[in-house]
C-alpha cells in the first residue's frame, strides 16, 4: 500500500436532483456522498479530476484518502461506487465509504503474471489467464496495490492456484483456494489430426456392406439363369 495520503477537499450541498449537478459541473465540481462507519451520510461535491485520477491510479479503487469536508469532518475513505456519462465516460458521481483503519476491509486485488512460460516455449502450449483478481480481508494499511504469480515454470497441464499467493501482515483469502488463476494447456489444434484419423477408421467398415450387397444380387441372379435354360 502507497504510505501517501492523499487529501481531496469537498464541501456539503443542500440541493439535489439534475439542476443541482448542471450547476455543480460548471463550477468544475460532481455530485457525491460521504456515508459509512459511525456517522450518517452526508451529500458532498467533489472535483471529478481528483477522483479520477484516483481510480486510474495502480491501486485504483482500493485506494485510501482522505476526504476533508469544508467546515466539517476529515476522514479517511475508499471509493465504493461511481457512475460514469455513458457517451462522453466523464464521472457524474461517486460514493466515498469511510474507513476505520482499525477494522478489517474487504477487497478485491488485480492479480498480474509475470515471465514466460516453459510450457508455451518448449511445448507450444496456450497460457490462459483464469482469475484476474482475488478476495481478500485485510486491515487498511495492508490493502496491497496487486499480486504478482510467475508462471515461467508452468508446464502443459500445470497450474497456480489462490492458495499459491503467499500473504503477508492481517491479509486472509477470501476467494476459494483452489481457485485456478493461470493455467498451460495444449492447442486444441493439435487434436484435429487424431480425430480425422478416427473418422476415417469409423468409416472403413462400409466398403464390405457394399460387397455383401453385391453377393446377394448374384446369388439372386443364378435361379433366374437356371429358369431360362430350363
Amino acid at each position: 500500500m502507497n504510505n501517501e495520503i492523499t487529501t481531496i477537499p469537498a464541501e456539503t450541498r443542500d440541493e439535489r436532483g439534475k439542476n443541482e449537478a448542471r450547476r455543480l459541473r460548471v463550477r468544475g465540481l460532481m455530485p457525491g456522498v460521504v456515508y459509512g462507519a459511525t456517522s450518517g451520510p452526508i451529500p458532498v461535491a467533489v472535483d471529478p479530476k481528483a477522483i479520477a485520477k484516483i481510480l486510474r491510479s495502480r491501486s485504483g479503487h482500493n485506494t485510501i484518502f482522505n476526504v476533508e469536508i469544508k467546515g466539517g469532518e476529515t476522514t479517511p475513505v475508499m471509493i465504493a461506487d461511481w457512475q460514469n456519462d455513458p457517451i462522453k465516460e466523464t464521472l457524474l458521481h461517486v460514493d466515498l465509504k469511510r474507513i476505520d483503519m482499525t477494522k478489517r476491509v474487504h477487497v478485491r486485488i488485480p492479480i498480474v503474471s509475470t515471465g514466460d512460460a516453459r510450457g508455451v516455449k518448449e511445448q507450444g502450449g496456450l497460457l490462459e489467464a483464469i482469475t484476474r483478481e482475488i478476495e481478500i480481508e485485510c486491515l487498511p494499511v495492508d490493502i496491497p496495490e496487486e499480486f504478482t504469480i510467475d508462471v515461467s515454470n508452468l508446464m502443459i497441464g500445470q497450474n497456480i492456484r489462490a492458495s499459491d499467493i503467499p500473504l503477508t501482515g492481517s491479509i486472509k483469502l477470501i476467494t476459494a483456494a483452489d481457485a485456478v488463476l493461470a493455467h498451460v494447456v495444449a492447442l486444441k489444434a493439435e487434436a484435429a489430426p487424431e480425430a480425422a484419423a478416427e473418422g476415417a477408421t469409423a468409416a472403413a467398415p462400409a466398403e464390405p456392406e457394399v460387397i455383401k450387397k453385391g453377393k446377394k444380387e448374384e446369388e439372386g441372379a443364378a435361379p433366374a439363369e437356371e429358369k431360362k435354360k430350363k
